[in-house]
């Protein structure tokens, strides 16, 4: 099934301090597909303190290989480059992960993540950004990173990135990030949480009233 897909620095730290620290990470990502061939890189976007991925496994087992080499090969690399190794975590913890529903629930989580620097306020237009799907479709050494995922994307994607998105498709992706839920319509959502014992995702946290 499909995943979104993402890790923040510790104590929201800057993971990214300069291009070439953008450019070694996608290297990586490259490398973190040749290591597990199963795994397809649907969407990304790497943020200063941040990233976002849509990944599409093959087997079970990928998601958890795949990010456990690339975070773990990213934080010893990292510690190595600053000297710094010993000094702590880069990462708040270990990587997050939601199931996404692959219809039209899956495009709009490909917008949220392709536009991502223009919310931040980063760029004015998602494609002048240029740490990417939407920018880089492959490594320096030619790899290709992004693959095709279960529904293509509409002829006017640039522009569809580049168009607010509207609340009612912003709060269901932030409540999936913070909740653990799967993202998708309603019977979906249950379909998955019976499946995969999610109940406590579809719970209002906190004390009750």
């Amino acid at each position: 099934m499909v995943q979104h897909v993402l890790n923040r620095g510790n104590g929201r730290m800057k993971l990214f301090h300069k291009p070439q620290d953008y450019q070694s990470f996608v290297d990586l990502l490259g490398e973190a597909l040749d290591h597990v061939p199963g795994m397809r890189l649907l969407a990304w976007c790497l943020m200063p303190n941040h990233w976002h991925m849509a990944l599409w496994p093959r087997e079970d087992e990928d998601l958890s290989a795949f990010m456990r080499w690339l975070c773990n090969t990213h934080v010893r690399r990292w510690h190595q480059h600053w000297h710094s190794v010993g000094q702590g975590h880069i990462y708040q913890g270990r990587f997050k992960s939601f199931l996404v529903q692959d219809d039209l629930h899956y495009l709009a989580l490909l917008r949220y993540i392709e536009s991502n620097p223009c919310r931040a306020k980063l760029v004015e237009q998602a494609q002048a950004w240029p740490w990417s799907s939407l920018a880089i479709q492959s490594t320096s050494e030619g790899r290709p990173l992004v693959s095709q995922g279960p529904l293509d994307r509409p002829r006017r994607w640039l522009a569809l990135v580049n168009e607010p998105l509207g609340e009612e498709i912003i709060e269901p992706i932030r409540t999936s990030v913070k909740r653990g839920r799967p993202y998708g319509d309603d019977e979906w959502v249950q379909r998955m949480v019976d499946r995969f014992g999610l109940a406590f995702t579809l719970r209002q946290r906190g004390r009750p009233r």
